[in-house]
């Protein structure tokens, strides 16, 4: 027997039951809800946590680091804290920036993601970003860690990269950077021999040496080469523009600086042992090569892993030129445009990152670089002298001057002699080092055809070279 509902039973239980209907569809305070974070970041990338008692830091004030959580759910907890607002980031990872790429043409969905610099110019030439907002930019914000904390030379690089007339800073946060250089055994290659990038192709190390098996790493030594007497010159190096000319020079992509580089890459391709991804940094320990092609981050790890081993390594930027790169956080169009809570909480991860502490934690567990200079604090400071630093007292120690990195603050380690070509010299290198530092730029479709052509041939097929062994040049 069914009941009739009585016009009060209706008039008690239709509130209650749009009230209900709102929550399975979402539709309730939004004050309440989690935010899902998506985050995709470069392969062993960000501290883990879970460090033991030998590993703690302490700073100048005091002051102990020993992280136990990962950064990721420390972010969580200071978020929830600050906020009062839940968030869960979805931590994902990508092994090159073309395999970022390929995921989110393909479909897949992140809301911040960590891409190199010329992936970073290509998604904002191709609109697929969304800009910090203005709020990001002011100093006067307590949270705002990354544009009080960032190194101010770095800084200055991402507000005079422009693309489309847009700088770069408006889409891109700093996260890491470094140099392009040669990992060396010292006791088989000399540093006046590695500090040329023609050391590649030096028939006195054939079939010891490793290259990155990388179009853009191995086009840039290459360029390096084929402009070497131009950019070498003691007239270009002291032009007023030099720095817009060496840039010139290392972007070149015409028919007849590719085709040059082709002859060069060719060369290279005989005399070495291979191009590799990431067998490098053991063939070097392992004694296999005696000199690599290789980032400075992966340099520092190759050096701390020999050294292990009672090997000591050292590392050369050549004088030609070094490419100065740098990954940074940036925010995707399909996953965060139009959702401010989301945006919200993508700047607050980005500033999270910045915090000195996070930087420290994220440089001692990946041996790269951070673009955190500390601003007021001290705390990056510290962990370079905890790592690099001597006694005024010890024999062969040297004051090395790194003021160029943090501003108006003058730094200057006093450290072993070793030092300024190993790890403290792999990380931060000296301002004359930087001075004829360039960035690789994004290439357009035409040029990035040429070049991919040209890669494919010397890699693959080396048909010039075959051509020219065949009629018998």
């Amino acid at each position: 027997m069914k009941k009739k509902w009585s016009n009060k039973m209706r008039v008690c239980f239709l509130p209650f039951l749009f009230v209900f209907l709102l929550g399975i569809c979402g539709c309730g305070d939004k004050e309440d809800e989690t935010i899902i974070l998506r985050v995709s970041n470069w392969e062993e990338y960000m501290d883990q946590g879970d460090w033991d008692e030998d590993s703690a830091i302490e700073f100048s004030d005091g002051t102990v680091l020993l992280a136990q959580n990962s950064l990721i759910e420390d972010f969580e907890d200071w978020f929830e804290e600050t906020y009062g607002r839940s968030v869960k980031v979805e931590y994902s990872t990508f092994g090159t920036n073309e395999e970022l790429y390929n995921q989110i043409t393909l479909g897949d969905v992140y809301d911040v993601v960590c891409p190199s610099e010329y992936m970073i110019m290509k998604m904002m030439k191709e609109e697929m970003l969304v800009p910090f907002s203005e709020d990001f930019h002011r100093k006067e914000l307590e949270n705002n860690f990354y544009v009080n904390n960032v190194s101010p030379y770095i800084a200055d690089i991402y507000a005079n990269l422009n693309i489309g007339g847009e700088t770069l800073d408006k889409y891109a946060a700093g996260y890491m950077w470094g140099t392009l250089g040669i990992v060396y055994n010292p006791e088989e290659v000399t540093e006046e021999e590695a500090s040329c990038w023609d050391i590649l192709r030096n028939e006195k190390f054939a079939k010891r040496i490793t290259v990155k098996d990388s179009v853009r790493d191995a086009y840039y030594s290459a360029v390096s080469i084929y402009y070497y007497d131009l950019i070498s010159t003691d007239a270009f190096k002291s032009s007023p523009d030099y720095k817009e000319q060496l840039t010139k020079a290392v972007n070149a992509t015409d028919k007849e600086t590719v085709d040059g580089v082709e002859e060069i890459l060719s060369d290279i391709k005989q005399n070495v042992y291979s191009f590799e991804t990431d067998s490098g940094k053991a063939d070097m320990v392992t004694g296999k090569v005696v000199a690599n092609q290789q980032w400075s981050g992966d340099a520092v790890y190759t050096m701390d892993q020999a050294e292990e081993d009672g090997i000591e390594l050292s590392y050369a930027i050549p004088r030609e030129s070094t490419n100065l790169w740098f990954d940074g956080w940036v925010m995707l169009r399909c996953g965060v445009e139009g959702d401010a809570d989301k945006q919200m909480a993508a700047e607050a991860f980005v500033n999270y990152m910045a915090k000195p502490e996070s930087a420290v934690r994220n440089m001692d567990y990946i041996g790269y670089t951070s673009v955190i200079s500390g601003g007021d604090s001290d705390y990056i400071i510290d962990y370079i002298n905890w790592n690099y630093g001597v006694e005024d007292e010890e024999e062969e120690s040297v004051d090395y001057d790194i003021s160029y990195f943090f501003g108006d603050k003058e730094v200057i380690v006093t450290t072993s002699l070793d030092q300024t070509t190993r790890q403290l010299y792999a990380q931060y290198p000296s301002q004359e080092v930087m001075n004829r530092s360039a960035v690789m730029e994004y290439f357009d479709k035409e040029s990035n055809e040429r070049i991919n052509r040209m890669w494919t041939n010397v890699r693959c097929f080396d048909i010039k070279r075959w051509f020219q062994k065949l009629i018998g040049e």
